[in-house]
């Protein structure tokens, strides 16, 4: 048995919903980050949990890889299928099955994006926070257990899941959670999937924390001396209690980029993208208490925004930047690295980046969810320069190192793929054997998204 006895059985009940086109295997084969395309040998697009099912069983009776795709913007190889096999598509898993307005939740199929979600939600007052930067499937989300700039104040994947429906590496469907807001009845199985990375089950529901649209938004820039100084401003903002909606770090590299790509006239150097939620009292109180804490650490050129266009325009050119930057450098690739660490060794962990960065010649501008202790730098090389990639794997790897010996994570928000692999064992020490033990048990054929997330033998 193999992949084509599973491609043999899928066709029977998809039929032209099981592609093998070129285009198609390609485009599944690639993914936004420096990873060569991987492309799988059929992509399914199913419509109902029920197929997903019937797929998952043909797979596993074939012993065939099944690989979930969502957007495809995941950036650590996740979605790509290194050893081929089947592409689960859930672009055609798009509806929004509930919404209940009263006690704020949703549950929507896992090809929802957080846009059209957010969309379909605006009359109801309430809308969905998590926001990755990407248009990115709710599903996608969910198994790399997302976030991005407004974690800060509503948190990520893990905060805003309450529960799930989820194929099994058998093909069993089965639910965990519920939409009460607490429960202490048995292991956290919602937990354990949200972040698995399809390495446990493909996730066909998810029902969502929702949040109620604040009643005022201002958002603000701010530049600073150095990046000490703003991540200062930082800590002291978090605090004293400020609830943050969005509070972001760009370094004075990023500034240039967005500066030429985006038609901006920010002075070239750090500087601070903010957004308060809440009354409009409440908005003004914010804004001019950390107008007080920036002035003291030497916070300059305050510009706010309190219309949505100009709203819109700041927090789009911030989502922007990765593309802005890779267009400063046109031809290179990107190495998107992703560390996270205490608040408080925040300014430490970005300013040894930035100098192992001047030190190795490896152009890497540097963005923030700073709020979170969370920073990117975008490494970009020539990837026929044998010596480029050489050196920006080792800014990489030296970044990680870096942040483990401050107290942090290798990854705190794009997860770990196969990207990120080789940093597990000395993040986890004997708890990664622990994450293999469990995926040998729930799938013991290893066609979950094979090579990802967990030791090589699992």
């Amino acid at each position: 048995m193999g992949v084509q006895e599973a491609i043999a059985e899928i066709s029977t009940f998809l039929g032209q919903r099981l592609s093998r086109s070129k285009s198609d295997l390609n485009l599944h084969g690639r993914s936004e980050s420096h990873f060569p395309c991987s492309p799988p040998n059929a992509v399914a697009y199913p419509e109902t949990t029920e197929e997903v099912a019937r797929i998952v069983k043909a797979c596993a009776k074939a012993e065939c890889a099944v690989i979930g795709w969502g957007t495809g913007t995941s950036l650590e190889g996740q979605a790509q299928a290194f050893q081929g096999g089947i592409s689960v598509d859930f672009s055609r898993m798009n509806r929004i099955l509930a919404v209940h307005p009263e006690d704020m939740d949703v549950t929507v199929q896992p090809g929802v994006t957080r846009e059209s979600l957010n969309e379909d939600l605006r009359a109801t007052g309430l809308f969905f926070p998590v926001d990755p930067g990407a248009n990115a499937s709710i599903g996608g989300m969910t198994s790399t257990r997302a976030s991005g700039t407004t974690a800060v104040r509503y948190g990520t994947m893990r905060d805003n899941v309450l529960g799930l429906e989820v194929v099994t590496a058998s093909g069993e469907v089965i639910r965990t959670g519920t939409r009460a807001r607490k429960s202490s009845s048995g292991y956290d199985l919602t937990g354990l999937f949200v972040g698995s990375e399809g390495t446990l089950g493909l996730i066909t529901e998810v029902t969502l924390r929702l949040h109620g649209q604040p009643e005022a938004i201002s958002s603000a820039v701010c530049g600073f001396e150095t990046v000490g100084d703003a991540v200062q401003a930082v800590i002291e903002t978090i605090q004293m209690g400020i609830p943050m909606a969005r509070i972001e770090l760009m370094d004075p590299a990023s500034v240039a980029a967005v500066n030429a790509y985006a038609g901006m006239d920010l002075p070239e150097r750090p500087h601070l993208l903010l957004e308060f939620h809440g009354s409009d009292a409440g908005v003004g109180e914010q804004a001019e208490t950390f107008g007080l804490i920036a002035a003291e650490h030497r916070g300059t050129g305050f510009d706010w925004a309190t219309r949505p266009e100009d709203r819109t325009a700041l927090w789009t050119m911030r989502h922007n930047a990765y593309h802005a930057i890779l267009a400063s450098r046109p031809g290179m690739r990107a190495l998107v690295t992703d560390i996270c660490v205490p608040i408080s060794r925040l300014a430490e962990a970005i300013e040894t980046t930035r100098a192992d960065l001047e030190a190795t010649g490896i152009p890497g501008p540097i963005l923030g969810h700073v709020g979170d202790g969370n920073f990117h730098a975008i490494l970009l090389f020539d990837d026929t320069d044998t010596e480029a990639v050489g050196k920006a794997m080792a800014v990489s790897e030296r970044m990680v190192e870096c942040a483990l010996a401050l107290g942090g994570t290798a990854t705190g928000e794009h997860g770990i793929g196969i990207g990120k692999l080789g940093y597990m064992e000395r993040e986890h020490g004997a708890a990664w054997g622990v994450m293999g033990t469990l995926k040998r048990a729930l799938d013991p054929k290893g066609i979950m998204n094979p090579g990802k997330l967990v030791p090589p033998d699992s």
